[in-house]
């Protein structure tokens, strides 16, 4: 299977190749006005033709923001409204960004205005990280809703857990697990329970992740093996795997299809709303310091933070975490294919070894997260998206160097791996 049409945006600019893509389904007459008329709330759908229309979000426009040539941006839009039946699949690379929400509902409008909505085929579908993360929203592991998304100010329903739990429950919203490394610095936030997440490898900013844990006064965690955030815990319980235990998986497409059966002719909401999409740049911008984009992601052999997969042969195929950089970056700093480099943001610094690739876009370096010791979260940065808080792990704004050592954090990483992994006898626990 080939694509027909590859467009290799800069980070950060998902939203206006979006806007770019819905003004050429407009401006071309490639609304699908019937599905619009009979499914859609008619005033919020002019508004969005209104401002789609506007000239700064056509293509041409855009060019120079996405780095994506016009023509082909027009004619992937195309394809896309007039190609039969037209599904969009996404992953981490539409939601970790600061304007991932605006992306998402982005791509919900191009669906609405094309007709690609309720049919088999067709639809926004999300493609989930984990196993069983369809489930864990539908039972209620969000700080702000209980089970089936039914949130906690909603006094009915805030009631009828109090009744069946028999305890008092607050109307306002939980906190994120960014809001309680806040709170744990500033000394308002006393316990975390983090059962099968690796907060320490796989949040953003590592140092700010390891100074909440350090200043909370009871961490517990619970996982399959010793992870990097058991090295702050006060207690380490022993966790089972899904083939160890009874339950239940919900995926998300089975929960899709649930809803079209319930819902053929109309939307959740009853008509479909179009909301504005404006494209507003990351605050994470590259300066003379930091001119390099930074994006991050995965590899196949190795799943997340690699507390599973790096325990087995996988690591044949990737025993490292290293730099893509593309060539003339690389010869302009004096770089080498295998060279040792330092990676460095304004949050941290790090080490690892580059190689050469030309995958990405001009100015853009790549690298993943699954090796503990490479702390690629040392460098990434606070910022996240407007509506979730999810971090913006796709861009961050950093500089490469040569280097000829290990980085200060990661040899204060190896100290603390070394001082928290011993078995203390009983003797000198005593």
């Amino acid at each position: 299977m080939r694509a027909d049409y590859h467009l290799p945006l800069r980070p950060g600019t998902n939203v206006a190749m979006i806007n770019a893509m819905a003004h050429v389904v407009v401006t071309e007459g490639l609304v699908v006005e019937n599905f619009v008329n009979e499914r859609c709330d008619l005033a919020a759908f002019e508004q969005w033709r209104a401002f789609i229309l506007e000239q700064r979000n056509s293509p041409e426009a855009l060019e120079t923001v996405t780095g994506v040539p016009a023509g082909d941006i027009r004619a992937a839009a195309r394809l896309y409204a007039t190609g039969g039946n037209a599904a969009i699949y996404y992953g981490l690379g539409v939601t970790e960004h600061s304007q991932g929400s605006t992306m998402v509902i982005g791509m919900a409008n191009l669906a609405m205005a094309t007709g690609n909505l309720g049919r088999r085929g067709v639809g926004v579908n999300p493609l989930r990280g984990q196993n069983n993360v369809q489930g864990s929203c539908d039972i209620g592991s969000f700080p702000h809703e209980f089970s089936g998304y039914r949130h906690v100010s909603d006094d009915a329903v805030r009631h009828s857990f109090e009744r069946a739990w028999q305890v008092p429950l607050e109307r306002e919203p939980g906190l994120r697990i960014s809001n309680m490394l806040e709170a744990a610095c500033d000394g308002t936030f006393k316990g975390l329970y983090a059962q099968g997440e690796d907060i320490v490898q796989s949040d953003p900013n590592t140092q700010h992740v390891a100074a909440g844990l350090a200043a909370i006064e009871c961490v517990v965690v619970q996982d399959l093996f010793l992870n990097e955030t058991a090295s702050y815990a006060h207690v380490f319980l022993p966790g089972s795997s899904f083939l160890e235990k009874d339950g239940t998986f919900i995926l998300a497409a089975c929960n899709g299809r649930a809803m079209r059966r319930r819902r053929k002719g109309s939307f959740v909401r009853g008509k479909g709303r179009f909301m504005i999409t404006e494209f507003i740049p990351t605050d994470e911008r590259t300066t003379e310091r930091f001119p390099l984009i930074l994006t991050t992601g995965r590899i196949l052999s190795q799943y997340n933070v690699g507390a599973q997969t790096r325990r087995t042969e996988n690591n044949v195929w990737h025993h490292e975490d290293v730099l893509e950089i593309r060539p003339w970056d690389a010869e302009n700093r004096g770089i080498r294919d295998g060279d040792l480099v330092s990676l460095s943001s304004r949050a941290g610094e790090i080490t690892l070894p580059a190689q050469i690739s030309e995958r990405m876009q001009p100015g853009v370096v790549y690298t993943t997260f699954h090796h503990a010791m490479t702390g690629a979260n040392v460098v990434t940065t606070e910022f996240a998206d407007w509506s979730t808080s999810c971090p913006e792990y796709k861009v961050t704004a950093v500089e490469v160097r040569p280097a000829k050592r290990l980085s200060v954090w990661q040899e204060h990483y190896k100290e603390t791996k070394r001082l928290t992994t011993q078995i203390v006898s009983q003797s000198g626990a005593d």
